[in-house]
């Protein structure tokens, strides 16, 4: 009885150091999946929307000087107070917000990087679901990176906000420009001419 109840807690033990690491794993295709199914509720549990939008705006300023940390108050009081006044650039807002419709992430988690934005206005079937690979695996914190045929990555960076529940709170876009969002427009009625350009 003894060596049976000493095999279940060994289990019991294997069991819970596995899951405690491959949670962020098991989070970034719970977001897939989400995405796919156009959950919202779902997607809300697995991301801090706030904290990626955040991470997104500086990567779409295409400002380089952006993507560093703001100075702390004790660093730079006077612009501390200055940068909460500014008004904050809605453009860039409405930039962001393009990568975190449901289309758009379940891009993201399928390597399209930039492209991804794109899908909000036209969502396309997924043809690829690429494996992600660790980039990163601590404690506290874990980053899974997709990449695409041409070698650009997209990283995913979660956070731990309970012993097995991970939220993704950061998105790396790859590097280069975002393209324009196109605004869609109504296909041509069958046997209709093409537009002249």
């Amino acid at each position: 009885m003894k060596k049976l109840f000493g095999n279940l807690l060994l289990l019991a033990i294997i069991a819970a150091v596995i899951s405690f690491f491959a949670a962020p794993a098991v989070a970034f295709f719970g977001i897939r999946s989400a995405a796919d199914a156009n959950d919202v509720a779902g997607l809300s549990r697995l991301i801090d929307f706030g904290a990626v939008r955040q991470s997104l705006r500086p990567q779409l300023s295409g400002n380089p000087a952006a993507m560093a940390p703001a100075p702390t108050f004790l660093e730079d009081p006077i612009g501390a107070v200055r940068r909460q006044f500014e008004p904050s650039d809605g453009a860039t807002a409405a930039d962001a917000d393009a990568y975190l419709t449901p289309a758009a992430l379940a891009g993201l988690t399928r390597g399209d990087g930039r492209y991804a934005s794109q899908r909000s206005a036209r969502p396309v079937a997924a043809t690829a679901n690429p494996t992600p690979a660790p980039v990163f695996w601590g404690v506290n914190r874990a980053r899974m990176a997709v990449t695409d045929e041409g070698g650009s990555r997209t990283i995913f960076t979660f956070e731990r906000k309970g012993p097995f529940e991970w939220k993704l709170v950061h998105i790396g876009l790859p590097e280069g420009s975002a393209p324009a969002v196109a605004a869609s427009s109504p296909p041509p009625a069958a046997g209709a001419p093409a537009p002249r350009r």
